[in-house]
């Protein structure tokens, strides 16, 4: 499926602005071509970085990078050097920190979850890996998409875990519970 003509006209009204002053700028002040011009770099950057979280995303779903190549119409090649990059490293972190590798969308939740047993939350992510935190209580987790209502998360206790990822949003909550003893399995 691919945007229809409103959806990317809805894109040009946001990049302009709803406001009518820009267009009123637009035929004799050069400055307010300038602001058309960084807003649309604005959302070049944001769209581009979702178009990245997508091919991880779809990664950590097992896509082939031949398969991401071929939506993307570029090589298998081009599409693997230009998503395919390692996340930042984590060197000479606080020992409350970790950085929980090999997860994908099929089992980062269940990882998550059982990890926060222990008392560890998730704090940030990327392709394929958590960065958690380790605290006294116990943490739960979940993965919603952006289409959740976020007033009634917060509500219910719920703090937004790292940054969106697209098309999720992660989410934590602390629990009454004290973390269990020992430390989680499989945790580097």
């Amino acid at each position: 499926m691919s945007l229809n003509e409103e959806s990317l006209n809805q894109l040009r009204v946001i990049i302009h602005g709803s406001d009518d002053a820009l267009s009123g700028q637009l035929p004799e002040s050069p400055e307010a071509w300038l602001d058309l011009i960084v807003r649309a770099k604005q959302a070049h950057d944001e769209t581009a970085d979702i178009l990245a979280e997508a091919v991880m995303a779809a990664r950590a779903a097992d896509v082939s990078w031949e398969a991401i190549g071929s939506a993307l119409q570029i090589s298998r090649q081009a599409a693997q050097q230009r998503f395919g990059r390692s996340p930042r490293s984590v060197e000479d972190i606080e020992p409350d920190w970790r950085r929980m590798t090999g997860l994908t969308a099929y089992n980062e939740m269940s990882e998550l979850n059982r990890v926060g047993r222990y008392g560890w939350h998730s704090v940030a992510n990327g392709p394929f890996f958590h960065d958690v935190v380790r605290d006294t209580v116990q943490w739960e987790h979940q993965r919603t998409t952006f289409l959740v209502d976020t007033a009634r998360m917060a509500r219910e206790g719920w703090q937004r875990a790292g940054r969106p990822w697209f098309p999720w949003l992660y989410w934590a909550r602390p629990t009454d519970e004290p973390a269990l003893e020992g430390a989680a399995v499989n945790i580097p």
